[in-house]
């Protein structure tokens, strides 16, 4: 060979002789890390923390307190997905905001309820609601903060 060598074979051809893998799930398909359980039993109490807190700000101060509780909700939402880099993180602490907000919902048997004018209370479920779907299907999170954003350094 007159300075000309021949590639190897194996690098050019995959291997064919592995054995197949079946794709591992992902998302709300993955099973259960057992670990996870307790931080997603305190996202859930949280989650409804914030929901009893937001309708009783809404209620009380109405258009800054709906903004205040929409935030608090929104923030709850996307921290919980940050936190666990999942869907579930952001789901499970939207399930006990909306189980929270539904009882509080129901009334008392004396005929009043906790939210004080409709508008509110559509403004308050439409956008946790909303807030809840936005963070659950974020596509991706932010970069880790230890990244600087350069290559090749």
């Amino acid at each position: 060979m007159s300075g000309r060598q021949r590639p190897r074979a194996s690098s050019q051809a995959p291997r064919t002789n592995a054995p197949p893998r079946s794709a591992e799930p992902t998302g709300l398909a993955a099973p259960p890390n057992p670990r996870r359980i307790p931080l997603y039993t305190a996202l859930a109490v949280l989650g409804a923390a914030v929901g009893i807190a937001g309708t009783l700000v809404q209620a009380a101060l109405f258009p800054g307190g709906l903004l205040l509780a929409l935030a608090a909700s929104a923030g709850l939402f996307y921290g919980g997905r940050v936190l666990t880099r999942t869907q579930l993180g952001a789901l499970v602490p939207a399930v006990g905001w909306f189980i929270a907000v539904i009882v509080l919902l129901g009334g008392r048997p004396e005929g009043d309820y906790v939210f004080g004018q409709e508008v509110g209370l559509a403004l308050f479920m439409l956008g946790g609601m909303a807030a809840a779907v936005i963070c659950a299907t974020m596509s991706r999170l932010p970069d880790p903060a230890n990244d600087t954003g350069r290559s090749g350094t």
